[in-house]
């Protein structure tokens, strides 16, 4: 039995379709949603839908009831007071149903950085969840992307309305990037193997080394119009996520995190390319799925 988290996201819709399409899953997926009825109708009809927040022990040790894999992604929870403290409950229900049922495999989306990023937010939190997660001796691998491309979508209406986007990089930094399709397809071979165990890392890194301004001239290539990328301090950018709503800490943790991406260089061209694990380019990416979503 395989539990799926978060399958309503990005990343955890992409990879239930996969797991839907594959044979022998029938009867074999169980899916955990906060809102059921944004799941696909195939979904309701053809997995065991559990409606909740995997944070909650209750939720999570019911739809792992003799399971013996999951799919493990912390959401975002841009109103929490702690960064720390949101992955830390969302952990502990984890490491509560592994030390308590069946769960034999996990698999996780985590992040690029490990051994080297320091006070990165999001990343240090997302970082020390895997620690605590292969303590349990759980067979675990962790996905670990750098910048995903499907950051992009949020500024879909400036790069249509105003010709650009904002990063914290700067323009001459190379910044690795993954689609999350590739974490999906990555996510699903491994929770259709039962070949494989032990704890690791595995690194999903596409093929490119652009900087923050090649992929500006991508985007603008693909749009057929001119698309500039604009510096915005770390500060600036924790202003504009509190007034879009976000708690001091979330807004806090993500500035944190940008600057160490920018002093400490993990997503950047140390990061070698993992084409068995993230074969699209950003080219692709932006002609399959920013340009349907920038063009009215």
């Amino acid at each position: 039995m395989i539990v799926v988290t978060t399958p309503t996201g990005q990343i955890g819709g992409q990879l239930l379709d996969r797991l839907l399409d594959a044979p022998d899953t029938a009867g074999r997926l169980r899916v955990i949603a906060r809102d059921p009825a944004r799941l696909s109708r195939r979904a309701r009809e053809e997995a065991e839908v559990f409606q909740g927040s995997h944070a909650d022990p209750r939720v999570l040790a019911a739809a792992c009831a003799d399971a013996d894999r999951v799919f493990w992604l912390v959401p975002p929870a841009p109103g929490t007071d702690s960064v720390e403290g949101h992955f830390g409950a969302f952990t502990d229900a984890l490491c509560e149903v592994i030390g308590a049922g069946s769960v034999r495999r996990v698999v996780a989306v985590s992040t690029l950085g490990r051994g080297v990023a320091k006070n990165a937010g999001q990343i240090s939190a997302s970082l020390a969840m895997d620690d605590r997660i292969s303590a349990t001796g759980v067979h675990y691998r962790a996905l670990c992307p750098p910048f995903l491309m499907e950051n992009l979508l949020g500024q879909a209406g400036a790069i249509r309305d105003r010709g650009e986007f904002r990063l914290t990089m700067t323009g001459d930094r190379v910044v690795r990037t993954c689609a999350t399709r590739d974490i999906a397809a990555t996510a699903a071979r491994l929770l259709l193997d039962d070949s494989w165990t032990g704890q690791g890392d595995v690194p999903t890194v596409g093929p490119d080394a652009l900087t923050t301004e090649g992929m500006a001239e991508v985007i603008s290539e693909v749009l057929g119009r001119t698309v500039r990328v604009r510096w915005t301090s770390p500060e600036d950018y924790a202003t504009a996520l509190r007034a879009h709503g976000a708690s001091k800490a979330w807004a806090e943790g993500l500035a944190d995190m940008t600057r160490a991406l920018e002093e400490q260089d993990f997503y950047g061209p140390a990061a070698h390319p993992t084409p068995t694990t993230a074969p699209t380019d950003f080219h692709t990416w932006c002609e399959e799925v920013l340009r349907p979503a920038v063009t009215p």
